[in-house]
C-alpha cells in the first residue's frame, strides 16, 4: 500500500505541474496577442516617418549634407546590442540570441576590430557579467510589451555611445518572429543608418488565431507604404539638414522599438510553445502513472485474494 500511496501523491503533484503550464500557456497567449496589436498599432506613425523621410531624400542629396547619422568611418569598436529576456521559461529563446552575440563578437575580434556590449534582460545580463565581457550599459526590468519610453532610453544611450565616437559602429542582436513554433536571432546594422534603408521594406502582419482548440499563426504581407514625393513648392522654414537631424533619431528609435516588439513576441510564442510542451509532457506522464497505479493496485488486491483463499484452505 506504501508503493500506491506514492503513486497517488505523483500522479496528484503532476496535475498540479500540469495546471501551472496551462495556465502559463493560456497567460502568454494573450500576452502574444496584445504584442500583435500594438505592431500593428505602431504601423501608421512608422509608415508616414518613411514618407516625410523618403521625400526629404527625394529633395536632398544625403551624400552633400554633413548628417552625424549617416557618417560612416573605420571602425575600430562595434557596439552589440543584444535583447534578451528577464525570465527563463521560454525554451531555447535567450540561449539563441546569446549564442548569436557571442559569434558575433568572435567575428569581429578575428577582423580586428574591437566590441562592447549593450545588454537588454536578465538572462544576457548575468550571462556576460559571469564572464567579464565588456559591456558598456545593461537595461533590465523592462515591460514584457515594450513601450515607446523604453525604446528612447535604449536608442539615447546608443546614440550617445556613437555621437561621442566611443564606438563607430552600432549593431542589433535580436530574435525575429518567424511562427509560434519557430524564430530566428538576426543581426541588423543601426548605426551608421543607410539611406537606402529609409525607403519601406517589405513586413509582414502576424495573428495569432485558434481553431480546432489549437492556436496557430497566420502571417500576410503587411500593405505596401506608397510613398510619394513631397510636392514642388513646399517651402522648408528650416534647413533640411536640421529637419533630418530631427527626424533620424525618431526613425533609429522606431527601428529599435519595431525590434523589441519582434523579440518580445518570439520570447512569449516560445514561452507559450515551451509550457505546451510541458503540459502535454505532464498528461502523458499522468497516463504512465495511473497506469502503473492500477497494475499496482491490481496486484495488491490478487495478492488479498491469495491470502484469503490460503487462510480458508489452511481451516479446512
Amino acid at each position: 500500500m506504501a508503493n500506491l500511496k506514492g503513486i497517488r501523491d505523483r500522479i496528484k503533484s503532476v496535475k498540479n505541474t500540469r495546471k501551472i503550464t496551462e495556465a502559463m500557456r493560456l497567460v502568454a497567449a494573450a500576452k502574444v496577442r496584445r504584442a500583435q496589436e500594438q505592431v500593428t498599432s505602431t504601423r501608421p506613425f512608422a509608415d508616414r516617418l518613411a514618407q516625410v523621410l523618403y521625400g526629404l531624400q527625394q529633395r536632398l542629396r544625403f551624400e552633400d549634407a554633413e548628417l552625424p547619422l549617416l557618417e560612416e568611418r573605420p571602425v575600430q569598436t562595434t557596439a552589440l546590442l543584444v535583447v534578451s529576456g528577464d525570465r527563463g521559461l521560454c525554451g531555447s529563446y535567450n540561449t539563441s540570441v546569446i549564442k548569436r552575440a557571442e559569434t558575433r563578437a568572435r567575428e569581429l575580434q578575428a577582423n580586428g576590430a574591437g566590441y562592447t556590449y549593450v545588454l537588454v534582460g536578465r538572462k544576457a545580463t548575468q550571462h556576460f557579467q559571469r564572464r567579464s565581457a565588456p559591456i558598456a550599459e545593461t537595461f533590465t526590468d523592462l515591460e514584457q510589451i515594450p513601450t515607446a519610453d523604453e525604446a528612447n532610453q535604449i536608442a539615447d544611450k546608443l546614440l550617445a555611445l556613437f555621437m561621442s565616437e566611443t564606438v563607430d559602429r552600432v549593431e542589433l542582436v535580436y530574435t525575429k518572429f518567424v511562427s509560434l513554433i519557430s524564430s530566428r536571432p538576426v543581426v541588423q546594422t543601426l548605426m551608421p543608418l543607410d539611406p537606402q534603408g529609409l525607403e519601406a521594406a517589405d513586413d509582414e502582419i502576424f495573428r495569432l488565431t485558434s481553431r480546432s482548440g489549437a492556436f496557430e499563426v497566420e502571417r500576410e504581407k503587411a500593405p505596401t507604404t506608397e510613398l510619394r514625393d513631397l510636392p514642388r513648392d513646399m517651402l522648408f522654414e528650416q534647413d533640411p539638414v536640421q529637419i533630418l537631424n530631427a527626424l533620424l533619431p525618431l526613425y533609429l528609435n522606431n527601428q529599435l522599438l519595431r525590434a523589441l516588439q519582434e523579440s518580445a513576441a518570439s520570447e512569449l510564442a516560445a514561452r507559450m510553445t515551451a509550457m505546451n510542451n510541458a503540459s502535454d509532457n505532464a498528461s502523458d506522464l499522468i497516463r504512465s502513472l495511473t497506469l502503473d497505479y492500477n497494475k499496482a493496485r491490481q496486484a495488491a488486491i490478487t495478492q488479498e485474494i491469495l491470502e484469503v483463499v490460503a487462510g480458508a484452505n489452511s481451516l479446512g
